[in-house]
């Protein structure tokens, strides 16, 4: 497999009608050091980061680019986007000349730029704590023995309840899979006069969660075997795991098996399941005032559920992180500066600011005195000590843009497919997708 060496031509192609200038073996990459010393006197680093670091954790930015500046002599000039529109912008930007050096990329959002060459190569050696960075920000960076970027912040998926209705039965935080299901059944039974009600809501084309439920088996989504990916759905490990995740579905929740998790806070907070699973940041969500969907002009009410929410990790089972890494342009012409940025940013003081204002750091390493130093990330915290990352193939975008493990969930859930033939029927659509030329 070639990774383009044309960088930002080749994101910009069908924009411009650029092309890529050629292609090398990535093991001819260049990397990016960010040891020793760099004069950076009389220079100014451009940095694009979301706003989310601007609105949480500016001070964090502010303290990291002054370290930056005392150690190099450059200064530093930070520009916040907004996720609206950060993509559009980063293409049109990266076909011109005047590119940022420092950009920071969704995990989801970074494979695509790098197969598509914008992004340097970095020695992950040279940065604090990146023996154990999260897998699930990792997985984004590598590609074909060498890491594109640098793992920032994250979020994890947790299990979020009821209290309430879990001392009803007198059940606390499952500590296992076993004690999940036992707890489920208990609250089912209890609440059984309610015909709406679901002791675990899980819409059925929630796939994060799904796959969760097949990584916790050892099951895998597809591997590569050489220049070839092959799904691995209907491999005995998987299906093992997206059995589990069916037969909890089916037992216990009464969400929609065509709708995904977008809404899946808001309708919780409506009263009529004990669990869900989402990112931390739901519960709070899910507590929020609210008025009436129907009557825009309604006031603010509690839900349901309000005050009545915790949060613990999910027993047993990984959790696919959201969250940001940081990247190199190809382009740039401050690559050694970027790189001292980076590592600033991203060194243990700079976690320890993150973990400050509710944001996990980078690394397994760190996680532990995160959940100590704030009881709020906790759960969250614990979660992302394990975590995954879907198959890191320059066609993976497609295979999400085309549903195909949401069309399979649905089709397991209402019976159009067996859980073998729904599994082979994706393998079968993974298989064309990612190796398509």
């Amino acid at each position: 497999m070639k990774r383009k060496i044309a960088a930002a031509a080749a994101i910009a192609a069908t924009l411009l009608g650029a092309a890529a200038c050629g292609s090398n073996s990535d093991e001819d990459a260049p990397t990016t050091s960010a040891s020793g010393k760099v004069d950076g006197t009389g220079k100014t680093l451009k940095v694009w980061l979301m706003v989310d670091a601007q609105t949480a954790w500016k001070g964090v930015v502010d303290d990291a680019s002054k370290r930056f500046t005392a150690a190099t002599g450059a200064q530093v000039n930070v520009e916040y986007q907004q996720w609206a529109n950060h993509l559009t912008k980063l293409d049109a930007t990266l076909a011109g000349t005047d590119v940022p050096d420092v950009v920071e990329l969704g995990n989801t959002e970074f494979p695509k730029y790098v197969f598509s060459g914008a992004f340097g190569a970095v020695n992950p050696a040279d940065y604090e704590n990146s023996g154990s960075w999260l897998q699930g920000l990792k997985g984004a960076c590598d590609f074909e023995g060498k890491t594109y970027c640098v793992p920032y912040y994250a979020g994890a998926r947790v299990l979020i309840y009821r209290t309430d209705l879990l001392k009803k039965v007198g059940a606390e935080a499952p500590k296992t899979y076993d004690e999940f299901l036992a707890t489920a059944e208990k609250v089912q039974a209890s609440e059984k006069a309610n015909s709406k009600f679901g002791a675990f809501y899980m819409p059925g084309q929630y796939w994060y969660a799904a796959m969760s439920w097949v990584k916790s088996t050892g099951g895998d989504i597809a591997k590569q075997d050489g220049d070839k990916w092959v799904g691995q759905l209907s491999q005995p490990q998987s299906i093992e795991g997206l059995q589990r995740w069916v037969d909890v579905v089916k037992k216990y929740s009464k969400a929609d098996p065509t709708k995904n998790e977008n809404d899946q806070a808001n309708t919780f907070a409506q009263g009529t399941a004990a669990m869900f699973y989402g990112n931390a940041w739901e519960q709070g969500s899910a507590e929020e005032t609210k008025k009436d969907p129907n009557n825009p002009d309604s006031p603010l009410v509690p839900t349901k559920v309000k005050g009545k929410l915790a949060a613990a990790p999910m027993p047993e089972i990984p959790s696919f992180l959201g969250g940001s890494n940081l990247g190199i342009t190809e382009k740039s012409q401050q690559k050694e500066l970027a790189a001292q940025w980076i590592k600033a940013f991203t060194d243990s003081t700079s976690m320890a600011g993150l973990v400050k204002a509710n944001a996990l750091p980078n690394a397994t390493a760190l996680l532990d005195k995160a959940a100590a130093d704030n009881p709020k990330i906790a759960p969250s915290a614990l979660a992302a000590k394990n975590s995954w990352f879907p198959p890191n193939a320059e066609k993976w975008a497609d295979v999400e843009k085309g549903a195909v493990l949401q069309t399979m969930l649905t089709d397991i859930l209402t019976g159009k497919k067996s859980v073998a033939d729904g599994a082979k029927w994706a393998d079968d659509q993974i298989n064309t997708t990612l190796n398509e030329s």
